[in-house]
């Protein structure tokens, strides 16, 4: 087969050798593939124009040309002229550099180099594509600009890299595209690009190019960010699906907000509940709604259903600009099967394991990464550096973790293939989770990176050169469904559960705990947080004031789904809005009150924050008191410069003269009873605060009698601190 049938079938590896200009025996020659073109001139900067001869009827043309900058000249029977830059007088886009680092899965700016970069090439502007495709034996770029014609703009591969590349002239930010890739077999197929910085709406599938042009104004919050540890500072988590937050009608018709309304309505909410962070559950592409993200196509793209990319960047820098941080759900763990996607790319298990004991989620109906294969790996890793560096994200929680780790998760016994040792922990994704980890922190000092992960892993929070994962924090599944458990229960019960309420503190401290009261625990029949509580509509409502108050003292940040805060009713649904009219209600108003309040006191008292994860910062007063349903603790700061004490009665019945010891004489200020009026309570409690006796009581050197509310906490501060 000559290189011409090979151009003409789909099969030509690199076109670029055949078309542009090229060396002969008689000087310069120009060749255009051109298929259903009546005419084709070659326009040259310098030198007279030259009418290129049809050599081939399929549509190659040929003809002598002096100078290698020239513009084409395409007449069609039905149109024209139109007259273009051609892509095939531009050289490659990625340098021999940039194909070694992809080669070994080290290109930390992986996407600066693949995907679609509008920039300016021997001072003609046009859009760079690239595309990793080992597998193929053809790429082209396809789109309105070409009529989505796959034999106009064929790439050439960059030898043994499996990277296509190809300058396209004139092809400017807007425009959607895809990739038509003909397979080793032969077959079509269209594809979104991997690496697109923008799409179309959904259920549209096209990548769109994309070059920002948003001017950051943060750059004392960046700076701070690098300077920080957040481990050690104040850190409440207010967890956000920016579709359902707040819905408008228009038109007669419910719609979500917009970037930019969220960035008005949102970051004003956030700002005046007092939450330090905002995590957005994922943001990143998906096509079907009800995964809520989770199912993501585009790992460098953000949703479209609420703006463009540039209108998340002015959202995200107003966050900072109001004190706010923001950290993004990203999922690496599994993507969905939709075929324009990543599924079978080039039609090979490329980003997938081939073998579906590996390669398939049985629960879930989706595809697992091939963490073994090091370009896979710097794909995923390249996407955890760009939402920090693109997007300004202070942080990643990682979603599915526990899925990644186990070789066996959700699969019943002989459908996984244990790992070289016999065992059912995925090796390859523990090197990933920890290589990914070590990228993230070396290069993005200050930034979160959080684990969903429910199993008793080790040190899934604890540096790499420990033996650890490398994950700042970890989610403390434990310690929500024993505390949940717990409040759940008729008081009357609860004396026969007290260990499920204090045993979290044995392990508190093994890892840097993010105490998680999440979307997962508000759907699929599970109910709302208030429904979840024990009791009549007044119990309920005192029992999420108390379990609230509770979270807030309790060691380890914390995290807190939209909704609970104004004690949502209904079980949380993406596709409605959340129920804004509950607070025209008093006691839903008080327990929005009471949150805010809550981040009011954690902001302002570093002993609820700054040794969340040093265990010599927390101890028992009274762990033991099942009979009564009482439990009460206190938290110190670094150098015990400040102390706070946390009662919890948690049975329907007021409690009078309960002794409580103390390690501090003199007044001990009520700075939060969660019974107040102000949140909807009985305002049963100590007037304001308690003088501390010289009574030796819980192994404390004072002590002091307590009037308990019912269902309530109550936090006492000395005034002496």
């Amino acid at each position: 087969m000559t290189e011409i049938d090979r151009l003409i079938h789909r099969e030509h590896h690199d076109p670029h050798s055949l078309l542009g200009v090229h060396q002969n025996g008689k000087g310069k020659v120009v060749r255009a593939y051109r298929p259903a073109a009546e005419k084709v001139v070659a326009r040259p900067a310098r030198g007279a124009s030259v009418e290129l001869e049809k050599v081939h009827p399929a549509g190659l043309f040929e003809g002598p040309i002096e100078d290698a900058s020239y513009e084409l000249e395409i007449t069609y029977v039905d149109g024209g002229p139109y007259t273009i830059r051609d892509p095939y007088s531009f050289p490659p886009t990625l340098g021999e550099m940039d194909l070694h680092l992809i080669g070994e899965g080290r290109h930390e700016d992986l996407y600066g180099k693949l995907g679609a970069h509008v920039q300016e090439i021997d001072g003609v502007l046009g859009t760079a594509f690239a595309v990793w495709a080992p597998g193929a034996r053809s790429v082209s770029v396809v789109g309105a600009f070409n009529d989505w014609r796959g034999d106009l703009d064929q790439m050439r591969s960059l030898g043994a890299s499996g990277i296509w590349e190809i300058f396209i002239p004139g092809v400017f930010d807007g425009t959607p595209y895809k990739f038509e890739i003909i397979t080793a077999s032969g077959e079509q197929r269209l594809k979104a690009d991997p690496v697109a910085f923008a799409t179309t709406v959904p259920p549209q599938t096209d990548s769109v190019v994309f070059r920002s042009t948003h001017e950051w104004t943060d750059d004392e919050w960046m700076e701070r960010r690098r300077e920080t540890e957040p481990s050690a500072g104040p850190v409440s988590i207010y967890e956000v699906h920016l579709g359902s937050w707040r819905k408008i009608v228009e038109d007669g018709e419910e719609r979500s907000l917009t970037y930019s309304e969220l960035a008005d309505d949102l970051v004003a909410y956030v700002t005046d509940m007092g939450f330090t962070h905002v995590e957005l559950m994922p943001v990143m592409e998906h096509p079907f709604g009800g995964s809520w993200g989770y199912q993501v196509t585009s790992q460098f793209a953000p949703t479209s259903r609420y703006g463009s990319p540039d209108e998340l960047r002015a959202f995200v820098d107003k966050l900072h600009g109001a004190g706010v941080g923001v950290i993004l759900d990203w999922v690496p763990a599994h993507f969905p099967r939709d075929d324009w996607a990543l599924a079978r790319f080039d039609g090979t298990a490329l980003y997938e394991h081939a073998d579906p004991r590996r390669g398939a989620h049985p629960e879930w109906g989706t595809l697992i990464y091939n963490y073994g294969r090091h370009e896979v790996r710097n794909f995923l890793t390249a996407s955890a550096l760009f939402w920090p560096r693109e997007y300004h994200a202070d942080g990643i929680r990682v979603d599915a973790v526990a899925s990644m780790l186990y070789l066996d998760y959700s699969r019943p016994e002989g459908a996984w293939v244990p790992n070289e040792f016999g065992g059912n922990e995925d090796l390859e994704a523990v090197e990933f989770l920890k290589g990914m980890n070590e990228t993230l922190h070396r290069r993005e000092p200050g930034i979160v990176s959080a684990a969903e992960e429910s199993t008793a892993w080790p040190g899934v929070s604890r540096p790499t050169y420990l033996g650890g994962l490398g994950f700042g924090f970890k989610w403390n599944m434990g310690w929500m469904h024993d505390t949940l458990g717990y409040f759940g229960y008729d008081p009357i019960y609860r004396s026969y559960h007290h260990h499920e309420l204090t045993f979290s503190l044995v392990y508190a401290f093994t890892e840097n705990f993010i105490l998680p009261l999440s979307h997962d625990e508000v759907v699929h029949g599970k109910g709302s947080m208030l429904e979840k509580m024990a009791g009549d509509r007044w119990q309920k409502l005192a029992n999420l004031r108390a379990l609230y108050a509770y979270m807030w003292a309790h060691p380890g940040k914390k995290l807190l789904f939209m909704g609970n805060e104004i004690a949502q009713e209904a079980e949380w649904s993406y596709e409605r809005s959340l129920d804004w009219h509950l607070l025209e209600r008093p006691e839903h108003a008080g327990i929005q009150s009471l949150v805010r309040d809550l981040n009011g006191l954690l902001r302002a008292e570093p002993a609820l924050y700054d040794r969340d994860f040093d265990g010599d910062g927390f101890y028992w007063l009274e762990a033991n008191d099942a009979a009564r349903n009482v439990v009460a603790f206190a938290r110190t700061s670094r150098g015990g410069g400040r102390t706070i004490v946390c009662v919890a009665n948690l049975s329907p019945i007021p409690r009078e003269g309960y002794r409580v010891g103390l390690p501090k004489p003199g007044l001990w200020t009520e700075i939060l009873n969660t019974d107040s009026r102000h949140y909807g309570g009985g305002d049963v409690g100590n007037g304001g605060g308690v003088e501390a006796e010289p009574i030796g009581w819980h192994e404390q050197p004072f002590s002091a009698e307590l009037t308990l509310p019912p269902l309530g906490v109550v936090w006492l501060r000395p005034d002496a601190s």
